[in-house]
């Protein structure tokens, strides 16, 4: 009987599912987002002062570990805004037909996810040099029913990510072999489909050699040996019409090449299972669980009386300290929020090594400074970067770049005009103008320092559960 059941079941998938070797195919040519692309190249991309870039959240491109963003993809890609002079700004996704129409509406600048380079894909993106070759192969237990040879896959039910070239590959297989195959696509990361493996929800997915290799070291029962196809390059995305830009990327790509900078990055996170394996499943991994600190909960308390997302509080707490609660910098400021010692006495901080003195102080620090612009910007979250920036350099030099937004006849309830203006209080010009109360700051860096948190929110909301 339930073999019976069985049999029904698959037929059942294999009539929805177990046809659909031109899926992925079908559905992109029902959209031309890929034709007339987002005309958007290097000068404007420096102009504009950031790149974005799409990548997977997963234990090898892009995850957080301690609150601190890491991965093989993010490292490369910081490396590389560095040295375009720009910020990095990352969007998260496992689906990869959404990458490219990101990628060509002008959402995103890069797809850094790896791309194996086909002939069907070129259609869509330019592509870079190689960054590196990739194999793919099948994931499954380590039991003694395992699959051996691909004549065994016959009947047989594969699950992978959509729209990756897994499809095709499989396919292909299928023809060669002459076997019948129900592969169902869905959305997630390669991750996401191993660890439907590892919890036996599913009994065979489709991953990168590499993704495999790794997850098999931290998974002694899974089996990574049957290769589905030999290796072949990947490269990131770029549009076509971003012919700098890929230009760029490529030179940047060589020149690190020579200095052995990618391979160290790929010993790094490929290599050392050890320390991929305990970042991965730290409780402080956005791909192990979904703490950013051992202070969560202070944190979802002390963000609770401000209003605000914890995580965003989180941001600023990794910011000032990196959630050590000995920290101590060079101008005296301690403790979690690194408070200097008037501001502890002020707001009642007799311990500022006690994490939830220390946290709590600087709350009460942040509920001033809310109070002191609430009537000023009506706005939350605009008011929330002013008093980022208040608490770098101080409530006054940020009223002082306010008072300069009303005199030029800027909006003086939007950042962007007051950061316009705090990074102008370094020029003669305007920190001596008779409007401003405190003269000169290095506004610049309150500008960046607010960009900083913002940019690490951004990263917690989307890997970190409210």
């Amino acid at each position: 009987m339930r073999k019976t059941l069985f049999t029904i079941t698959y037929l059942l998938i294999f009539t929805i599912f177990g046809v659909q070797c031109t899926f992925f195919e079908r559905e992109i040519k029902k959209e031309n987002f890929w034709e007339n692309p987002v005309s958007f190249d290097l000068d404007e991309i420096v102009k504009r002062g950031y790149i974005r870039a799409v990548v997977d959240n997963s234990s090898t491109s892009y995850y957080i570990y301690r609150g601190r963003r890491m991965g093989y993809e993010f490292e490369m890609l910081r490396n590389l805004a560095s040295s375009l002079g720009v910020r990095l700004h990352l969007i998260v996704k496992s689906d990869i037909n959404e990458a490219f129409y990101l990628l060509n509406r002008g959402k995103a600048d890069i797809i850094a996810m790896n791309l194996e380079v086909t002939e069907e894909r070129k259609q869509y993106a330019a592509f870079t040099e190689p960054l590196g070759q990739m194999g793919t192969v099948l994931v499954q237990k380590n039991r003694n029913s395992r699959v051996t040879d691909f004549k065994d896959l016959d009947n047989k039910i594969i699950h992978i990510r959509k729209d990756a070239v897994y499809k095709a590959q499989l396919c292909a297989l299928q023809k060669e072999q002459g076997i019948s195959l129900a592969i169902i696509e869905e959305k997630g990361d390669s991750e996401y489909f191993v660890n439907k493996v590892v919890k036996n929800e599913i009994d065979f997915t489709v991953v990168d050699r590499v993704v495999g290799l790794v997850n098999a070291t931290y998974y002694e029962d899974l089996d990574v040996s049957l290769e589905v196809s030999p290796k072949s390059d990947v490269a990131w995305a770029v549009r076509t019409n971003a012919l700098d830009l890929q230009s760029t990327i490529n030179d940047w790509l060589a020149q690190k090449n020579k200095t052995g900078y990618i391979n160290m990055l790929y010993a790094k996170y490929f290599q050392n299972s050890k320390n991929s394996y305990f970042r991965s499943n730290s409780p402080f991994s956005s791909v192990g669980g979904n703490n950013i600190s051992p202070f969560d909960g202070l944190i979802q308390k002390g963000a609770e009386s401000l209003g605000w997302d914890w995580r965003l509080l989180a941001s600023l707490v990794y910011k000032e300290s990196r959630f050590d609660t000995t920290a101590t910098s060079y101008a005296g400021a301690v403790g979690l929020l690194q408070l200097m010692p008037v501001t502890l006495e002020r707001f009642g901080v007799e311990d500022p090594h006690d994490p939830l003195q220390s946290l709590m102080g600087g709350v009460n620090y942040l509920r001033y400074l809310d109070k002191f612009w609430r009537e000023r910007i009506p706005e939350t979250n605009e008011r929330i970067k002013v008093i980022l920036a208040s608490y770098n350099i101080g409530h006054g030099h940020v009223e002082d770049a306010w008072k300069l937004a009303i005199k030029y006849g800027k909006n003086p309830q939007n950042w962007e005009s007051i950061a316009h203006f705090l990074k102008l209080k370094s020029d003669p010009e305007y920190y001596k103008d008779p409007v401003v109360n405190l003269g000169f700051a290095k506004g610049h860096l309150a500008v960046n320092y607010v960009d900083d948190i913002m940019i690490l929110y951004d990263s917690y909301r989307v890997l970190i559960e409210p």
